[in-house]
C-alpha cells in the first residue's frame, strides 16, 4: 500500500457546480451548461490552462448554490470540447484528472474561484484487492447485460491496462446510481475500501433488477425487453431521463435511416456504421466522427424535392417584377419551364453568367428561384483555392466536413434547388489542389449524377438542380470549365435603362427601405440622368443604388426631426446639397478634330471606357516611346501600328518624315490605370499616320480593332460593353472589324438606330472614314511640302532626300 505523490495546492481555479452529475478522473463526460456564472468560469478556465474544478451540488434544485449547498470534495478537470448550442446554453466534454478538495472559496463573484489541494489516493495492489477486483468486473458484466444499457464489449479497452483505482472510477461512472452514492465512492480514496464498496453496489443493483423483473412478469405476459425500456435510465455522464421519453439510441438512428429513403449503397453505408457505433464506447471521440457522418447521411434531401411551378406566365411576370432587361437570361429560364411540360425528368440547366458588377447577375438567382418555385442557396467561390472545400475531407482527418456543395445542399433542404456558385472567376489555386478541376464532376450534366463528396463517401445526384454560375471575367475561368456551362453574357446597361431601373426598381425599394411613403420622397427623370452621368460611371447599377440610398437617408432625417408629412423632390438643381459636388464630369468629344489623337473603346470587367491615343513626334534617335502603364500586349500591338506605319511610308514615299533624328511617342492619359489587350492597333496607327501627314483625325469617331502589319483587322472581344460605352459618351459613329459583324445581333435596338456602324477588312478602310482628308490625295499634292512642314514644327531643318 502506498501514497501517489505529494499533494499539490492550486490557486485561482474556477469552479463549475454541477447538477445530478459527479465526474471521475480518467473518464470523458459531456454536460451543458447555462448559467451565467458557470459559462464565466468555462471561460476563464479556457483562457487560462482549461482546467476546471467540477463538483457535485448537494441539492440539485437550487439554482444559485452558495458554498454551502457544493460537495468540497470534486475533481480537476481538462477541458477537451465546448461548443455553443445556442445563446444561453453551451456543451462542454470534459476529462476528468485526479481528485481534489475545496479549501477555501476566493471569490464567488462573477463566477466562483477556489484554493484546491489534490488529494493523495491509497493504491492497494495486494493479492486481496486484485481478487476483489476480478468479482468487480464479472459482476459489472452481469449488471451491463440486465440492464441492457452499454455493451460490455465497448468497455473493455478503457478497462485494459489500468491500475485498480482508475478501473474503479470507470466502472462508477458507468453505473446507474443515486448522486450520493456516486460521491461517496468518489470521496473514497483508499482503492480497496472502493472496490469493496462497488462489490456491494453492484451486488445489490443486480438484486434489485432481478427483483422487478420477477414483479412485471407476474402482472402482465409483456416481455422483459418491454419491461426494460420502461424503467428510468441514467446516461454515463449522470443525467437521467425516462426511456419511453427518448428511445434507445441505435433503433433511433436505424429509423431514420430507414426514412431517409437513401439508395442502396448510402443505406448500406448507414447500417454499418450504425453497427460500429454500437460497439463503441459512448463518450469516446471515435463514437462522436461515426455520430456526426449518420446525422450527415441522414440529414441530406436524398429524395426531397420542390415542386416546380410550370405556370409560364406566371414565370415570366415574377422575372420582370424583378429584374429589367436581360432578355435573353429570361428567355432561357422559360424554354427551361416549356421542356418541363413535356419531359418528366430532364435535366439540370447549368447558365454561366458572364458580365461587369452591378448588372444583376447575383440577384437573378434568387429571382429564377421565385419564379420556378425551388429552394435557393448560394455559394461564394471568390477566394477558395483548396480543393476539399468542393469535395469535403475524408474521414480520416480530425475536423472532417462535407465540401461546400454538400452542405449547401444540406441546407436547401431539397435534390432540386437552383445552385448559385457566385464569383467563378475569383478563384485560386495552390498546394492543396485546384477547385476549379473540382467544380468539373459539379457543372457536368453526364457526371454530376454520381457526385462523389471525400466525407459522404458515396454517391448524391446532382443531375436536378439548377446550377447559375456568375462571373465578371471569362479568361481566368479555366477552358475545360467554362465548356462545361452555357454562357450568357451580360452586358453593362445603356442610360436609358439605367433610368428605367432607378425609376421603376430603385428608387421605390429604397423609399420602403427607409420607412418612407411615396409622398415623402420624388425624383425627377432629370435628377436621376445627374446621378447616372456624373455622380457614378458603372457598367451596373450598384453605385446608383448608394446614391439614392444616401438621398434616402438625408430626407428620412428631415422627416423625423421635422413632420411626418415633410414632402421634398429632388432636381438637378438641389442634386449637389445631397450628394456633394459631381464625381465624374462628362466626357465631351472636342468639336475641333486634332492631329495625332484618336479616340478608342477599351473592355475592363467593369464596362465599357473610352480611351484617347496621344501620338507626338520628339527630337531623339528614331525610337518608339510608349506611356501609360501599357500592357505587354498592348505594346506589341502598338510595335505592329508603327511598323504598318512605316512600311506605308515606303509605300508612299515619303521615308524622310520618319528620319532617325526624332522619335514618336505614343501616350494614354490616366496612367495610373494599367491597359492591356491588341485592340488598340487600329486607333494607334491612325493617330501615328495623322501625325505623320498632319491630316486631323474626326474626334466624332471611335475605333477598335487589331492590325496585322499588312493592314489587315481582326475581330476583337468586348463589343456590347465597348459600344455601349460609345453611346454613353455621345459617341454616334463607330468602326469594328467585319469579323464582328454577328456579336452586334444582341445589341439594343435603340442603339442600333442611333448610331452609325463601320465594319472594315483593311486599315485603308479606317483611313478614309477617320481622317478628315484623302491621305493619298494630300500627298500628292506637295510631298517636299509635307515634309519640310514638320520639320518646322519641331523646330529644327532636316535634311531633304531626293523623291523618287
Amino acid at each position: 500500500m502506498q501514497n501517489k505523490k505529494d499533494s499539490e495546492i492550486i490557486e485561482n481555479i474556477p469552479l463549475i457546480p454541477l447538477r445530478d452529475l459527479v465526474v471521475f478522473p480518467s473518464t470523458l463526460v459531456p454536460f451543458i451548461i447555462g448559467r451565467s456564472s458557470s459559462v464565466q468560469a468555462l471561460e476563464r478556465a479556457i483562457e487560462k490552462d482549461k482546467i476546471l474544478f467540477l463538483s457535485a451540488q448537494i441539492d440539485p434544485s437550487i439554482d444559485d448554490p452558495r458554498p454551502k449547498d457544493i460537495h468540497a470534495m470534486g475533481v480537476l478537470s481538462k477541458v477537451v470540447r465546448a461548443i455553443k448550442i445556442d445563446n444561453k446554453n453551451i456543451k462542454v466534454i470534459v476529462e476528468g484528472k485526479k481528485r481534489a478538495r475545496i479549501i477555501e472559496y476566493l471569490s464567488t463573484y462573477p463566477f466562483y474561484q477556489v484554493l484546491a489541494k489534490e488529494i493523495m489516493e491509497i493504491e492497494d495492489d495486494s493479492i486481496e484487492a486484485r481478487e476483489m477486483l476480478k468479482r468487480v468486473l464479472t459482476l459489472f458484466e452481469d449488471y451491463l447485460k440486465l440492464s441492457q444499457t452499454t455493451n460490455f464489449e465497448s468497455i473493455i479497452p478503457a478497462l485494459r491496462d489500468n491500475s485498480i483505482g482508475r478501473v474503479a472510477d470507470i466502472i462508477s461512472s458507468h453505473l446507474y446510481l443515486p448522486l450520493e452514492e456516486k460521491q461517496n465512492l468518489l470521496e473514497t480514496v483508499n482503492t480497496l475500501e472502493r472496490i469493496r464498496r462497488l462489490n456491494f453496489v453492484l451486488e445489490n443493483e443486480i438484486l434489485k433488477i432481478h427483483s422487478k423483473i420477477r414483479k412485471q412478469d407476474k402482472k402482465s405476459p409483456i416481455d422483459k425487453a418491454t419491461f426494460r425500456r420502461q424503467k428510468q435510465k441514467v446516461f454515463p455522464s449522470g443525467i437521467s431521463f425516462n426511456k419511453e421519453d427518448q428511445p434507445n439510441e441505435i433503433e433511433e438512428l436505424k429509423e431514420k435511416v430507414a426514412n431517409a429513403k437513401m439508395h442502396k449503397d448510402a443505406e448500406e453505408k448507414a447500417y454499418k456504421e450504425i453497427e460500429r457505433l454500437e460497439s463503441m464506447p459512448p463518450m469516446s471521440a471515435e463514437a462522436t466522427v461515426c455520430r456526426n457522418y449518420l446525422d450527415w447521411l441522414i440529414s441530406l434531401p436524398w429524395n426531397k424535392k420542390s415542386r416546380e411551378k410550370r405556370d409560364i406566365k406566371e414565370a415570366e411576370k415574377i422575372l420582370n417584377e424583378d429584374h429589367y432587361a436581360l432578355e435573353k437570361v429570361k428567355e432561357r429560364i422559360l424554354e427551361y419551364l416549356s421542356i418541363r411540360q413535356l419531359v418528366k425528368y430532364p435535366k439540370g440547366i447549368i447558365l454561366g453568367l458572364v458580365g461587369p458588377p452591378g448588372v444583376g447577375k447575383s440577384s437573378l438567382g434568387r429571382s429564377i428561384a421565385r419564379a420556378t418555385g425551388r429552394k435557393f442557396v448560394r455559394l461564394s467561390l471568390g477566394g477558395v483555392r483548396d480543393e476539399a472545400e468542393i469535395r469535403g475531407h475524408r474521414r480520416t482527418y480530425i475536423g472532417a466536413y462535407p465540401g461546400r456543395i454538400i452542405q449547401m445542399i444540406k441546407k436547401a433542404g431539397t435534390k432540386n434547388p437552383v445552385f448559385l456558385l457566385d464569383e467563378v472567376d475569383k478563384m485560386s489555386m495552390d498546394f492543396r489542389g485546384d477547385p476549379a478541376s473540382a467544380l468539373m464532376e459539379v457543372l457536368d450534366p453526364e457526371q454530376n449524377s454520381t457526385f462523389l463528396d471525400h466525407y459522404i463517401d458515396t454517391d448524391f445526384d446532382l443531375s436536378q438542380v439548377m446550377f447559375i454560375v456568375t462571373a465578371n471575367m471569362v479568361e481566368p475561368i479555366p477552358r475545360p470549365l467554362l465548356d462545361r456551362m452555357e454562357v450568357i453574357r451580360i452586358p453593362g446597361y445603356t442610360e436609358d435603362e439605367k433610368l428605367q431601373i432607378a425609376k421603376h426598381f430603385l428608387v421605390p425599394k429604397q423609399i420602403n427601405a427607409h420607412g418612407l411613403k411615396s409622398k415623402n420622397l420624388k425624383m425627377t427623370d432629370m435628377a436621376l440622368k445627374k446621378i447616372i452621368r456624373e455622380y457614378t460611371r458603372e457598367a451596373g447599377v450598384r453605385n446608383l443604388e448608394r446614391e439614392i440610398k444616401s438621398i434616402c437617408r438625408k430626407v428620412v432625417k428631415k422627416v423625423v426631426s421635422k413632420r411626418m408629412d415633410y414632402r421634398e423632390t429632388i432636381t438637378p438643381k438641389n442634386l449637389e446639397k445631397h450628394l456633394g459636388i459631381p464625381r465624374y464630369k462628362h466626357i465631351y468629344i472636342d468639336k475641333k478634330d486634332e492631329i495625332g489623337v484618336a479616340i478608342g473603346m477599351a473592355w475592363t470587367e467593369f464596362g465599357g471606357e473610352l480611351l484617347t491615343f496621344e501620338v507626338t513626334k520628339v527630337h531623339g534617335k528614331g525610337n518608339l516611346i510608349l506611356t501609360g502603364q501599357l500592357g505587354e500586349i498592348m505594346q506589341e500591338s502598338a510595335q505592329a501600328s508603327y511598323s504598318f506605319v512605316r512600311g506605308k511610308m515606303y509605300e508612299w514615299d515619303i521615308t524622310d518624315v520618319l528620319h532617325k533624328d526624332f522619335d514618336i511617342h505614343i501616350h494614354v492619359p490616366e496612367g495610373a490605370i494599367p491597359k492591356e489587350g491588341p485592340s488598340a492597333g487600329i486607333t494607334i496607327a491612325t493617330a501615328i499616320i495623322s501625325l505623320i501627314t498632319e491630316i486631323p483625325i474626326n474626334k466624332k469617331i471611335a475605333t477598335s480593332g487589331e492590325i496585322t502589319l499588312k493592314g489587315k483587322v481582326l475581330p476583337v472581344g468586348g463589343i456590347k460593353e465597348k459600344i455601349l460605352a460609345a453611346y454613353r459618351e455621345g459617341i454616334r459613329e463607330v468602326i469594328f472589324p467585319e469579323g464582328n459583324r454577328a456579336d452586334f445581333k444582341d445589341i439594343q435596338k435603340k442603339i442600333r438606330e442611333n448610331m452609325k456602324i463601320h465594319f472594315v477588312k483593311h486599315m485603308d478602310e479606317v483611313l478614309s472614314l477617320v481622317l478628315t482628308k484623302d491621305v493619298l490625295e494630300e500627298i500628292k499634292k506637295n510631298k517636299s511640302y509635307l515634309s519640310n512642314k514638320l520639320s518646322k514644327r519641331e523646330g529644327e531643318e532636316t535634311p531633304k532626300s531626293p523623291i523618287n
